[in-house]
């Protein structure tokens, strides 16, 4: 039933998500692997980079009231060995390179100064890492392939 939902999810995009997506997917940031909607357990991640083990989450006004639901939620995927970053829709409308940066660096990516592009490597620059193992989704959190 999870995956339905995801698989609907990814359908029905919000502006937000679409612009937050345009930015992440295809290894458009520093070379991250991103996946958008992906089912862990009963809860359906914004967008995953299972690399880093980082979940980021938007958050639109709905979520004001959704608080303690969206402490157990953290919690439960935390407790899972997974890192979770929230932001709020208007982050993204108002300050998505902010945003980009925040991500970047929870995966150990800092980046130092403004540059017209700060998504991409420069030639030459490596990324730093921040010695984590990396983490592949177990049976239970695998996203089901179509056949």
């Amino acid at each position: 039933m999870v995956s339905v939902t995801a698989r609907r999810l990814r359908a029905n995009q919000t502006d937000v998500e679409k612009r937050l997506w345009s930015r992440l997917r295809d290894r458009g940031l520093f070379g991250l692997k991103f996946r958008r909607q992906v089912p862990l357990g009963p809860f359906v991640a914004d967008f995953v980079c299972v690399d880093y083990c980082l979940i980021v989450e938007l958050d639109g006004g709905q979520h004001s009231s959704s608080e303690e639901a969206d402490r157990q939620r953290t919690a439960w995927l935390e407790s899972r060995g997974w890192r979770v970053l929230r932001f709020w829709n208007n982050d993204i409308g108002e300050n998505l390179d902010g945003v980009l940066r925040v991500i970047a660096g929870a995966c150990g990516i800092h980046v130092h100064g403004p540059r017209p592009d700060p998504l991409r490597l420069e030639e030459g620059e490596e990324r730093e890492t921040s010695g984590r193992p990396r983490r592949m989704l177990s049976r239970g959190f695998a996203p089901r392939r179509r056949r």
